[in-house]
């Protein structure tokens, strides 16, 4: 159950679309998840998968829309990039916060995420500690303290 309710007239919202290859980074983005119970999650491997969820099609035909979106960039098959485009081409997506969780900090990786509509970059921390406490952070901002539409 998570820590908040659902506007039935809005219907029911997925908390969090994850697009992350990284077996590791996934087991540990679920760990600090369910530390705050959000425990409607819904993870994807690579970038095809993710254009799939966004677009609606094959096996994700009746996905329901995120909250908010973590997106990884290196990812097999689509970049994060290019699922950052299709997220932000689709009228569903239009609101929803994109996160990218990626372990560079590069300034051109930054300036393109925002060009093409992330609303916020996070580096991933190497760091067990600080990378389960960055998730939770980042997840409590954007479900609980930011004021979405």
């Amino acid at each position: 159950m998570s820590p908040f309710s659902v506007d039935p007239a809005r219907g029911a919202k997925l908390d969090i679309l994850i697009v992350e290859d990284n077996e590791s980074d996934v087991a540990l983005t679920l760990h600090a998840l369910k530390k705050k119970r959000f425990d409607d999650v819904v993870v994807v491997n690579d970038g095809e998968e993710a254009i799939h969820y966004v677009e609606g099609t094959g096996k994700y035909a009746d996905r329901r829309i995120p909250r908010i979106v973590l997106l990884d960039l290196k990812i097999p098959k689509v970049d994060g990039f290019g699922v950052l485009r299709v997220i932000r081409s689709n009228p569903e997506f239009h609101a929803v916060p994109v996160i990218v969780l990626s372990s560079s900090g590069e300034e051109q990786d930054v300036l393109q995420g925002y060009d093409l509509g992330a609303n916020s970059y996070v580096v991933k921390p190497i760091n067990f500690d600080a990378y389960i406490n960055t998730i939770m952070q980042t997840v409590m901002y954007w479900l609980l303290t930011n004021r979405g539409i």
